[in-house]
């Protein structure tokens, strides 16, 4: 066992660190963003039931892992489910994380309001009149509220009692209160699923407790019945005893939401939530022994394609070529997770390239791999390969016009261009070429045809740069006459340009 450890301290590499950091960093996040929430003991148990499969790996119990393996196929529809509204709140604060930079210290209720509510609160308790307010936090409401009346005024204790005064009509919803002010009443929250907290009480503290589990504002709740005030928040729902405790737990909700910016070093940053960055960081560590730990090597044979880049464009390599090698690779089966065997090929870089046939090493510098893997052999070691240089050549360009139609006789052809610039292997430019248009077909309706039509340029040569594979085809038709017997006339056919039939 202590060889084992041992080893294993001497394969530790600097990227395992930032691995296990970044790791610890996403789990520590995870497990403070779920600590104040009802949903944190599924996710504990969902942590456990990782914990097993991790340990059963790491001791090789086959049926465990397998059992594990059939449950986590179907993990990732199940919590998508269970923590949907956690997701939304996640992207959220991630979206509005610039603006909240922005107006941070503007978006929660100074002391001076926190007394407000709290006086307010606590006269509308002793008179039974029922009250339900909404003091926003960083996480946007639109989507939890549903109608309601904007009002935009500056929050005051007066207005605060006419609007839940018996007689008004925006009575029975809630006021939202952002940035000091009253941004709007008579608004509909949603209702808690969970009934057991909110038994023994009222819609008031239903919808309070509904809205606290879907955003971070906090609810202010006067009971008509009891004459109390229950204040909900984070999933919770709490009665407050008096005034001064409501307005010390709103200026704690003020300072927390619009902090003073203190210069926070990394030693307070690592000071906040020690347990939970802990048990991120143990965690973190047991995922690297599980599936980072590097253990023995291994070496696995790809069929790579090859190709060539950085051609000059007046080049061309002739002949056959090399298309594929066969490529080992060597190293730790972690490693080869991270690879894409499609994307693996072997570059030959062909800029300073010489003129001729020659033979090219192939090298493991050729080929892109991901860290922790290298190449081992690359069979065949050579490839030949035969490159020319393009020169210009101006050959003439002949049009393939079917036969006329029956009555019709051809009188004249005219291609424009009649001759075209390509580029042809030096080694090829003795040779004569000639271009021919698409075929033309003649039709018996017009004495003058214009025809736009593709050049068919071939294999082994090139067009000149710039220019268009197209060509300009007159075809002008001449109507038989009937010729008589006695003054017999052979008839008279003028062609021009070149033309094949």
């Amino acid at each position: 066992m202590l060889t084992r450890f041992w080893s294993m301290l001497k394969s530790f590499q600097i990227q395992d660190v930032f691995d296990i950091a970044i790791v610890a960093i996403m789990i520590s996040a995870i497990l403070i963003w779920f600590k104040d929430r009802a949903s944190r003991f599924v996710l504990f148990g969902i942590g456990l039931l990782g914990l097993i499969y991790i340990l059963a790996r790491f001791f090789q119990l086959y049926l465990t892992t397998l059992v594990l393996q059939g449950f986590f196929a179907i993990f990732l529809f199940v919590i998508v489910v269970i923590f949907q509204e956690d997701f939304r709140r996640f992207f959220e604060r991630l979206a509005l994380l610039g603006s909240f930079k922005i107006t941070l210290h503007e978006a929660t209720p100074s002391n001076s309001s926190a007394e407000i509510i709290a006086h307010t609160a606590d006269n509308l308790a002793r008179r039974h009149i029922g009250a339900l307010m909404v003091i926003a936090g960083n996480d946007p409401l639109d989507r939890h509220l549903t109608g309601g009346v904007k009002l935009d005024g500056l929050l005051s204790e007066q207005l605060l009692e006419s609007i839940f005064d018996p007689h008004s009509k925006g009575h029975d919803g809630a006021v939202v209160i952002r940035e000091n002010r009253i941004e709007q009443f008579g608004c509909h929250l949603p209702l808690t699923e969970n009934i057991h907290p909110t038994r023994n009480f009222g819609l008031r503290h239903t919808a309070a407790l509904g809205l606290s589990e879907r955003c971070d504002a906090i609810c202010v709740v006067v009971s008509e019945e009891r004459g109390t005030v229950s204040l909900a928040r984070s999933e919770k729902l709490i009665t407050i005893k008096n005034a001064a405790e409501l307005r010390n737990i709103l200026e704690d909700f003020s300072a927390r939401n619009a902090p003073a910016k203190p210069h926070r070093t990394f030693i307070y940053w690592l000071k906040e939530h020690p347990r939970e960055k802990i048990l991120a960081l143990v965690f973190a560590f047991i995922l690297w022994l599980s599936f980072g730990y590097q253990r023995d090597s291994v070496r696995r044979d790809f069929t790579v394609p090859i190709e060539y880049v950085n051609l000059a464009a007046d080049s061309v390599l002739e002949g056959s070529k090399s298309t594929d090698a066969m490529v080992a690779l060597t190293g730790p089966s972690q490693a080869f997770q991270l690879l894409n065997p499609e994307k693996l090929k072997i570059s030959i870089n062909l800029e300073n390239i010489k003129q001729g046939r020659q033979e090219i090493k192939l090298t493991g510098e050729m080929i892109t791999l991901p860290a922790g893997l290298s190449v081992s052999s690359i069979k065949p070691e050579h490839i030949t390969i035969s490159v020319s240089r393009f020169v210009v050549v101006e050959v003439p360009v002949e049009a393939d016009v079917s036969p006329p139609p029956a009555g019709w006789t051809v009188h004249q052809i005219t291609v424009n261009p009649s001759s075209a610039r390509i580029l042809v292997p030096e080694k090829m430019r003795s040779r004569r070429f000639h271009i021919k248009t698409e075929t033309v077909s003649l039709l018996p309706t017009a004495e003058s045809q214009i025809y736009k039509v593709n050049l068919i340029v071939p294999s082994d040569v090139r067009m000149e740069a710039g220019k268009t594979p197209e060509a300009t085809v007159v075809v002008k038709l001449s109507k038989k006459t009937r010729i008589s017997l006695q003054h017999p006339r052979k008839p008279f056919t003028e062609v021009s340009g070149n033309a094949a039939f």
